[in-house]
């Protein structure tokens, strides 16, 4: 029989706390106010300048090389599979080891696979099939960065209820950086290329790694390891299928990402056939869901508490479909920047506050298994999308597969919020109800 999990830290009183005396730009930036999370924001916000700017250059290389929506669902799947099967593994090894000591590794092993693509495709020596062992190289990192780097973010803040305030803020690190690096990607390939991003990209993580050097800790206990690692793995997947809040987060999750994650991959034929234009409008429409999403992450940010963040989820996903919809119809440059804004912010809020209820309502010991499968969610079923949306582009077009993906995703969010509603009479802790409905 299934044990609800221990809410015992979650104290109802943390989340009631009335705002701070001196509210506004305070209650806004208070995760500030620990020294190893500004470290790891300052990091983080370097290396993930590079990184966007890397997933530009790769989606322009792609096209360039091959003209071709298939191949560049091909290259988006080959570095989001390894999430698919390795993610489940992923989240026993980030709950078994110190998860500064794993970020530093895997940062590292980033880095060379940026300085390699970067020195092949300067050197002309760069095809599709190195291309995609890159990808997927890469893909197997991230399959044990992502959990490791968001269920490091409660590591990083000594009181639980600012852990919303500091996921949402790295949302909006996230997002700024993707507002920052496509636009510099777009006008650096266009004046010298795009191997040079992927060596910006590989000097970048420099930061992130100096920084995770310079925190301290006040105790690093040992974790425990009592059993096999495949009990671990079993234990972690009985707890988030029978825990209903969970699985329906999960599920939700999984879908926005098969059918509406991959509108980003078909952006590169957008700008080029539909708005005929060239690498800095394709950083420009990027641009714009980072803006929007940026926005997003500043409205979880400002929120008092946690409490109604299960709500914020429908709301996102209601802003992102309709606004995906909408955008599979526009042809005028401008009009598509406006409607990305929306995307953008739906997209951002949904997705973080997926991830803070998940974090706030995950037993300790098992929070890197549920982020696991939580990254796995998006990370693993996003390549099966991208996939399937640039063999479908290459046949009905971008634009109806976008309108498609958008009305599947616009279902998904009625179900969802259907479900929950219906969770409200079951009998969770007090706790947990307003976590979920305020």
């Amino acid at each position: 029989m299934l044990s609800l999990p221990d809410y015992s830290k979650l104290k109802i009183e943390q989340m009631n706390t009335t705002p701070e005396k001196n509210a506004g730009l305070k209650r806004l930036l208070r995760a500030f106010r620990y020294r190893n999370y500004r470290l790891f924001f300052a990091g983080q916000g370097i290396s993930l300048i590079g990184t966007w700017m890397q997933n530009i250059a790769m989606g322009w290389l792609v096209y360039r090389m091959t003209n071709s929506g298939f191949l560049l669902g091909l290259i988006s799947f080959s570095q989001s599979i390894p999430s698919f099967f390795l993610g489940p593994f992923a989240g026993v090894v980030v709950d078994r080891l110190h998860r500064r000591n794993l970020l530093i590794i895997l940062q590292l092993l980033l880095m060379v696979q940026a300085m390699v693509l970067g020195i092949l495709v300067i050197g002309n020596h760069i095809g599709v099939s190195s291309l995609i062992i890159l990808s997927t190289f890469s893909g197997m990192v991230n399959a044990f960065d992502a959990p490791a780097r968001q269920s490091f973010v409660l590591d990083l803040v000594e009181r639980k209820e600012d852990l919303g305030n500091a996921i949402a803020l790295n949302s909006s690190m996230f997002n700024g950086a993707r507002l920052i690096g496509p636009s510099i990607a777009g006008f650096l390939i266009k004046a010298i290329g795009e191997g040079w991003c992927f060596i910006i990209n590989g000097i970048s993580f420099l930061a992130a790694v100096v920084a995770l050097v310079f925190m301290h800790f006040k105790q690093q206990n040992p974790k425990n390891t009592p059993n096999h690692f495949y009990e671990e793995l079993k234990e972690g997947v009985k707890y988030s299928v029978e825990f209903t809040p969970i699985r329906t987060i999960l599920i939700y999750t999984s879908i926005v990402s098969f059918v509406a994650m991959p509108y980003a991959v078909l952006l590169p034929i957008y700008a080029k056939d539909v708005i005929q234009g060239g690498p800095e409008t394709l950083g420009s429409l990027m641009g714009a869901i980072g803006v929007g999403a940026l926005a997003g992450a500043f409205f979880l940010a400002s929120r008092h508490n946690i409490n109604g963040t299960g709500q914020i989820i429908s709301l996102g996903g209601t802003i992102f479909s309709v606004g995906l919809l909408i955008f599979s119809f526009s042809q005028h440059f401008y009009l598509s920047l406006m409607l990305l804004l929306f995307c953008g912010f739906g997209m951002m809020t949904q997705m973080t506050s997926s991830n803070t209820v998940l974090q706030s309502i995950s037993d300790d010991d098992k929070r890197g298994r549920v982020i696991s499968f939580y990254t796995m969610s998006f990370l693993a079923f996003s390549p099966f999308g991208s996939l399937l949306a640039g063999s479908l582009a290459g046949y009905i077009g971008a634009t109806k597969t976008l309108f498609i993906g958008a009305i599947v995703c616009l279902v998904n969010v009625i179900l969802f919020s259907r479900i929950l509603y219906q969770l409200k009479s079951k009998p969770y802790p007090v706790s947990v109800q307003q976590i979920l409905h305020g």
